[in-house]
């Protein structure tokens, strides 16, 4: 047993249908659009299964820890961390039978500096010792967004038949890629499906958090996997984060009108998107029974 890998709590009897949904700072989350999707839905304060110990992965002069004082003024050393936590409509709550929701498993993690064949490696582990059905990884990516416009999320998978499914596409980067390239192989080498979801945020602001991309991930995530996300209660922190930018770049003489080519640019992509709907959680639940090879008319009788 990898003792880089440590177990704090394997759910008895099991998670119900889990799926592992996975953020990780760094390259892959520009304005933390991704980790904070993952926040939102436990990946901070959910039950604890599992943590990768960080010190075999990390350059800690390039990705230092942090001391801080706790309420008793004892020195605390943080570590950079990568527990896997249940959470969201999960812990153990996603309801029974086989069309009930998903349990989730969420890991907000941080992208490690090294030995990313094994970091991938053991994700790839718990994904398996806790029988998840996919893994999803959600990442933010700087863009021609504007910041007026809902973020047009983006989906890929490895997975030919998931792809062909979902209405998703294929991966056709080449390039330096970043640990979420690398799991991604992983799982794909391994038969583990997985989905890779991106939302674009605005590059003039790529250095402002962004709730309107968390909130984008969050809705698809809902509407891919049938799980609710509670995004609604971030509604009034996405309406402050707009009046404030409106109100930056009607300060500004040039910004307006470079504003109103990248909107005419997006609806000219959204109008592409939504020309077809598709009800993705029905589409989804059909792959993952093809997948365990169940018959759909048991028990019909």
């Amino acid at each position: 047993m990898n003792d880089e890998l440590i177990w704090h709590d394997r759910p008895e009897p099991g998670l119900h249908r889990p799926v592992l949904i996975a953020a990780f700072t760094g390259w892959f989350d520009i304005a933390g659009g991704a980790t904070a999707a993952i926040r939102h839905l436990g990946g901070d304060d959910g039950r604890l299964l599992a943590a990768i110990d960080p010190d075999g992965f990390f350059d800690f002069t390039a990705s230092r820890p942090t001391v801080t004082l706790d309420d008793d003024g004892q020195r605390v050393v943080a570590w950079p961390r990568n527990e896997v936590r249940a959470g969201g409509a999960g812990a153990g709550g996603g309801g029974g039978g086989d069309s009930g929701a998903h349990d989730l498993v969420l890991l907000k993690g941080e992208e490690p500096n090294i030995r990313w064949g094994t970091f991938a490696g053991l994700l790839l582990d718990v994904a398996q010792r806790l029988s998840c059905e996919m893994v999803v990884t959600v990442g933010t990516v700087a863009d021609t967004q504007p910041h007026t416009r809902k973020p047009l999320v983006f989906g890929s998978s490895t997975n030919e038949a998931l792809a062909a499914r979902l209405g998703l596409s294929r991966p056709r980067y080449e390039g330096p890629t970043g640990v979420v390239g690398v799991l991604h192989d992983r799982l794909d080498r391994a038969g583990v499906p997985a989905i890779a979801l991106r939302a674009p945020v605005p590059h003039y602001l790529a250095a402002s958090p962004n709730p309107k991309s968390t909130v984008a991930l969050l809705q698809h995530l809902e509407h891919v996997l049938g799980v609710p996300t509670g995004h609604g209660a971030l509604g009034p922190e996405v309406e402050e984060w707009d009046r404030r930018h409106d109100a930056a770049v009607a300060s500004d003489d040039e910004a307006p009108a470079y504003v109103r080519q990248l909107e005419i640019v997006h609806d000219r992509r959204l109008d592409a998107a939504v020309a077809e709907e598709h009800d993705l959680a029905a589409e989804l639940e059909a792959f993952l029974r093809e997948q365990r090879g169940d018959d759909p008319l048991a028990g019909d009788g």
